[in-house]
């Protein structure tokens, strides 16, 4: 018989972990709430009929936020077979509360005491068998991270599922279970009797979801409200805080009379985040380990490796490798051309930069398991706050340091909707795994592998997301108060090294899948447009790569971002082919710099794309590239996520007007303060410098509609 677990429980418990452990397959685990923002569901190894559902993190089935409305919908409409709680030992109390409104669902659960190694650790005695009593249903101990007492959890979930699961009846206080009792009697005495208990809190916390569902009437609705506003009165509260102290009140007698704490000292993670959370020294340090990471990966080891891969690798080895091969096997001029200077040149290009990728990868992976990337976020919600922005939209941003697409999904967990729009449009601003070899690129070829290009990168797009933030949150389209950030630090865990190398090869995989995929068929693709065009002849190949069908369509568009200083219409193809996937760009490059000599700079591919740029055309190019509408699959993700052709196009429109204008204000004013050159486009990117302070610091307008006249509110 098949049977559907469904795990559920507080964010950051351990549930992603178990399901991996249980399953086989690997979602992303972090150590911040959040990661998990929409039901997974997978197949309990070893067992083909059992399937296991991930839900979100939740702290209630309160239909507040996203995610909360998509784990309640699934347990109350989906009806799983049996409910896994996964609870955090750590932190009994407040993961508890979720529990009791679990068992009152009707369903069969099983709870799962996680964190049992920490338990142990700190010398805490938890009686399971107590909380089994008082709670009604099966618990055990288990260690989601060291896989242990997992499989008596999963066995314990798999026989309840067989059973018929008891009515779960905590006793709350005289008044409200007096008003719960009358409200069962009067609407919900027709409904299945394990779940009428449920179903009266909720209505008691006048949830309106429930009462459509139940079809009630609007003079039910009255009699009812008859019996939740006596018990205010009498408890002098209102429902929803009546419920919420009850619940806590009982949680904490069944947490005292089954948890034997040991004595607490101050612990090492309270000690450390005295300094890295600090009012004053939080964000220095956040900068100095961005920019530690950033001048490992991309500048010191990974440079030296990187350089290898490019220069001797697939610079010399390989296409001589592949050359002889070729000239051994007489294969026609165009084939040959096509493999060396097309596959080769382009694909090679790519990859490599695929040492500088693994190992930032594993550099964020140990800052993300650790548990610091959660104290960031802590840290620049005071930033984002201070600017009227919502501190949740951190979490997307952190998530898009690997990938755009999973990154703009997580803006689920925003409940106000003009910050979650407002989130989606901003969060590929953050350099992504594939623009990490764009960055590398000109860091290497045009400025000399300086330690500075790759951290500057990042904090160009942290800076690009508050300025955007606090610019569309003066407008009406996203006018309203953000909603605050609430979010448990977790402890200080050292990293798994088995979870980090999983976690950086399936990232770094993806890379590499992509380069043997869409880079491939795009570099094809280019080399064939590059090689081939209308000449004196008519079509065929050409000498000339200025005749080419490339060169034209490059051409024909590249009185736009001449403005921005980039050299010729190379640069302009190699953008448009970044849209299919940001590394096309790079392996452009090495296509259309590859494709014949240029004597003054030498025969390699990045000694000409540095006679190319100068310092400032450069880090116009990057910029933009960095800022601009993201690949064609996040492109996807925003359309799917924004639900809305109109936000789409709005969308992807302010992404590229805001690349173009940040691009044309580096370059024009650099060019001004460097040479004295002073023009047209001079004058326009001062009016737009001077234009983003107006938006910056004029009001909000919720404000400006405040103090305006009755005819100015109602034009507005």
């Amino acid at each position: 018989m098949a049977i559907r677990i469904a795990l559920a429980g507080n964010p950051n418990c351990g549930k992603t972990t178990l399901f991996n452990a249980l399953t086989g397959l690997r979602q992303s685990v972090g150590n911040w709430p959040g990661v998990t923002v929409e039901k997974k569901e997978g197949r309990l190894k070893g067992h083909p009929d059992v399937s296991l559902v991930d839900l979100p993190g939740i702290y209630s089935l309160s239909p507040y936020s996203p995610e909360e409305i998509v784990a309640r919908t699934y347990l109350v409409e989906g009806k799983p077979d049996v409910i896994l709680n996964i609870v955090d030992g750590t932190n009994l109390e407040r993961n508890l509360y979720l529990t009791t409104q679990l068992v009152e669902l009707g369903l069969p659960v099983v709870v799962a005491i996680n964190m049992l190694d920490i338990l142990l650790k700190n010398g805490d005695i938890l009686d399971t068998g107590t909380l089994s009593a008082k709670l009604g249903c099966p618990v055990v101990a288990v260690s989601a991270l060291e896989e242990t007492g997992i499989d008596d959890a999963v066995e314990l979930a798999m026989l309840a599922a067989d059973k018929k699961p008891k009515v779960a009846r905590h006793h709350y206080s005289g008044a409200l279970e007096h008003a719960l009792a009358h409200i069962e009697e009067a609407v919900l005495h027709d409904q299945p009797e394990n779940i009428q208990h449920w179903y009266a809190i909720r209505l008691f916390e006048r949830d309106r979801k429930i009462a459509e569902k139940l079809g009630l009437t609007e003079q039910q609705l009255a009699h009812i409200e008859k019996d939740i506003a006596a018990c205010e009165e009498e408890l002098d509260n209102d429902s929803e805080t009546i419920m919420s102290l009850e619940r806590y009140d009982w949680v904490g007698k069944l947490v005292a009379s089954s948890l034997h704490a040991a004595p607490k000292e101050e612990s090492t993670s309270d000690r450390i985040d005295k300094v890295v959370t600090n009012r004053f020294l939080a964000l220095p340090i956040f900068i100095l380990v961005i920019t530690g990471i950033y001048y490992v990966a991309m500048h010191s080891i990974g440079a030296f490796i990187t350089d290898w891969m490019n220069d001797d690798f697939f610079g010399e080895m390989v296409p001589e490798m592949v050359g002889g091969w070729l000239e051994a096997w007489e294969v026609d001029e165009w084939l040959s051309n096509l493999i060396l200077d097309g596959i080769v040149a382009g694909v090679g290009a790519v990859l490599g930069f695929v040492p500088q990728i693994f190992l930032l990868f594993v550099m964020l992976g140990i800052v993300e398991s650790c548990g610091y990337m959660a104290r960031v976020a802590f840290i620049l919600d005071r930033i984002f706050h201070r600017f009227g922005l919502s501190g949740k939209s951190f979490i997307p941003i952190l998530i898009g340091t690997g990938c755009g697409v999973p990154g703009i999904m997580a803006s689920r967990t925003i409940e106000n909707e003009a910050d979650r729009r407002m989130t989606i449009m901003t969060t590929t601003f953050i350099p992504c795994s594939a623009k990490l070899p764009i960055i590398a690129m000109f860091a290497g070829a045009v400025f000399h592998e300086a330690w500075w290009v790759a951290p500057a990168a990042y904090f160009t797009g942290i800076v690009a997301i508050i300025i955007s933030g606090v610019m569309l949150k003066k407008t009406r389209m996203f006018v309203g108060e953000s909603a605050p950030f609430v979010m448990e630090l977790p402890p200080y865990r050292w990293p798994r090294i088995g979870a980090l190398a999983r976690t950086t090869w399936e990232r770094g995989f993806s890379f590499i899948k992509k380069a043997g995929t869409i880079i491939l068929l795009s570099t094809i693709l280019i080399w064939f447009l590059s090689s081939y065009g209308f000449g004196e002849e008519g079509w065929g190949a050409v000498e000339n790569m200025e005749e080419s069908l490339l060169a034209g369509v490059g051409n024909a568009v590249n009185f736009l971002f001449a403005p921005l200083g980039w050299g010729d219409w190379k640069a302009v193809v190699a953008t448009i082919t970044g849209l299919i996937a940001k590394e096309n760009l790079v392996g452009t490059f090495g296509i259309l710099y590859g494709f014949e000599e240029v004597e003054e700079a030498g025969n390699e591919i990045w000694a000409q794309l540095a006679a190319s740029y100068t310092g400032l055309s450069a880090w116009s190019m990057l910029v933009f590239n960095l800022l601009c509408a993201p690949c064609f699959a996040a492109m996807g993700t925003i359309r799917r996520e924004m639900n809305n052709w109109k936000w789409f196009c709005f969308a992807i429109g302010y992404q590229c007007g805001f690349a173009w204008c940040v691009a044309l204000c580096f370059y024009q004013l650099g060019l001004w303060v460097t040479t004295g050159a002073f023009g047209f486009w001079t004058v326009v990117a001062l009016a737009l410098v001077v234009l983003c302070g107006y938006m910056l610091f004029r009001k909000g307008y919720a404000e400006r509609m405040a103090n305006s006249s009755p005819v100015e509110k109602t034009v507005g």
